[in-house]
């Protein structure tokens, strides 16, 4: 009862402060659920609200909300913190999936068009990416089938980007106006099963939030780095690695490829501690985390070490397979931008920089290993100097696909035939 009551008078504050011009990014972390409040201004977004909950350790499974009465809890503690410095409570809200069942995967379609000779428009291109988003679920639905012993699983597409499109072998940024036999579309689309969906849409309806939308994490960051520029030409291998998993996003010449997600995060480096030095989850974090400030205990260091570098050999197989899944690249992008707490453990870093993991996989050179600084996440400016490091990508990653579906229901009449393709593939 004292619950619903709290609800209710939630939903009262909130309501009477409604403002659409402001968006809230909800990144539920395996470890810590982040929030973000940003107010949308002309040329940029403005972070003026931060808060951050820490999570138990049955209230996510791989990436993907297992409690969702705890979780909800743990996001109000987060929001009310972040509305108390924002100074205000905002409902319009970005939420961020993720977990190994989420599949994210670059397709390509090749349409035979019946009258080669009739100019290309944009009733045409939109009956066309349908086609291919409808073709990228039932992949979708064959992978997590596959995956799950050939159990029948609804998805739902909660990411599309449009990638390129060829008109009889001729690269086209604007296919409208064009004429020719074959027209072929790359997409990229990321699909999650219903149930995840439905745990975020109950968790949202639970806080008075209205859901703007549900972005796949790994796509989320790498629009915080693409921004909005259409000729942007990037090429990078972006690593969310958080508490229960990795994700991995390839971009090359501005396009998402594809990502690739695995259950191995931070948690997994500490429950190896917990297991190898027989003690219990809390003193194992403890233990973790002294390596990064220098303060473990001499006699105990090397084994700490050791059973770190027991799951970092098996998380670093997991790089390696899922990068290896990107065969249509002729070679992968030699970048590597990290982020997420996961990523902070130096063993990791010192891993990627010093071993030979990349040497049977198509890198042209070592790649060079950073983290993404807030200050790279185009378009969003920190007002709070909260945000200042690498594990609050994610969520400034969520604040831009607010901006993006922002920009789509402000802008329903256009005569920029690429927005209106960008709304087409957001809707």
């Amino acid at each position: 009862m004292l619950n619903k009551i709290k609800n209710i008078t939630k939903k009262t504050i909130r309501s009477k402060k409604e403002d659409s011009q402001y968006l809230v990014a909800l990144d539920i972390g395996t470890e810590f659920v982040k929030v973000l409040i940003a107010r949308v201004g002309e040329e940029n977004a403005e972070i003026i609200g931060v808060g951050r909950a820490h999570q138990s350790l049955s209230d996510m499974q791989a990436g993907a909300i297992s409690d969702i009465t705890s979780v909800v809890e743990n996001c109000d503690k987060a929001l009310s913190e972040a509305e108390r410095q924002a100074g205000m409570s905002v409902r319009s809200a970005v939420i961020g999936i993720a977990g190994e069942l989420v599949k994210g995967t670059t397709i390509t379609v090749k349409i035979k068009r019946n009258n080669p000779k009739k100019p290309i428009d944009i009733d045409e291109i939109e009956k066309i990416i349908r086609l291919v988003q409808e073709r990228a679920q039932d992949k979708a639905k064959q992978q997590l089938s596959w995956e799950l012993g050939g159990k029948d699983i609804e998805v739902r597409l909660v990411n599309s980007a449009l990638v390129g499109i060829d008109i009889d072998g001729y690269p086209v940024t604007n296919p409208v106006g064009f004429q020719g036999k074959d027209v072929v579309v790359q997409l990229f689309a990321a699909f999650a099963p219903m149930i995840h969906i439905g745990a975020i849409e109950r968790t949202a309806q639970q806080l008075d939030l209205d859901l703007m939308a549900v972005a796949a994490e790994p796509f989320a960051v790498a629009r915080s780095v693409i921004g909005d520029d259409p000729n942007a030409s990037m090429s990078a291998i972006l690593m969310d690695v958080g508490g229960g998993t990795t994700d991995i996003a390839v971009i090359n010449d501005g396009g998402v490829q594809g990502t690739k997600m695995f259950g191995i995060g931070g948690r997994a480096y500490t429950k190896s501690i917990e297991k190898e030095l027989s003690v219990d989850f809390i003193d194992a974090e403890k233990f973790k985390l002294s390596l990064a400030n220098n303060t473990s205990p001499a006699q105990k260091k090397p084994a700490i070490e050791a059973a770190l570098q027991k799951t970092l050999n098996v998380w670093i197989s997991g790089v390696e397979l899922a990068l290896s899944e990107f065969p249509k690249l002729d070679h992968l992008p030699n970048r590597i931008f990290l982020c997420g707490g996961g990523s902070s453990l130096d063993m990791l870093i010192e891993e990627l920089e010093e071993s030979k993991w990349y040497r049977q996989l198509p890198f042209t050179k070592q790649p060079i290993i950073q983290y993404i600084k807030p200050s790279q996440v185009v378009g969003i400016v920190d007002k709070t100097g909260l945000v200042n490091d690498h594990t609050y990508i994610t969520a400034l990653g969520l604040i831009r696909v607010g901006l993006d579906t922002l920009d789509q229901s402000n802008n329903t009449e256009t005569n920029s035939i690429r927005e209106r393709l960008d709304r087409i593939l957001r809707t």
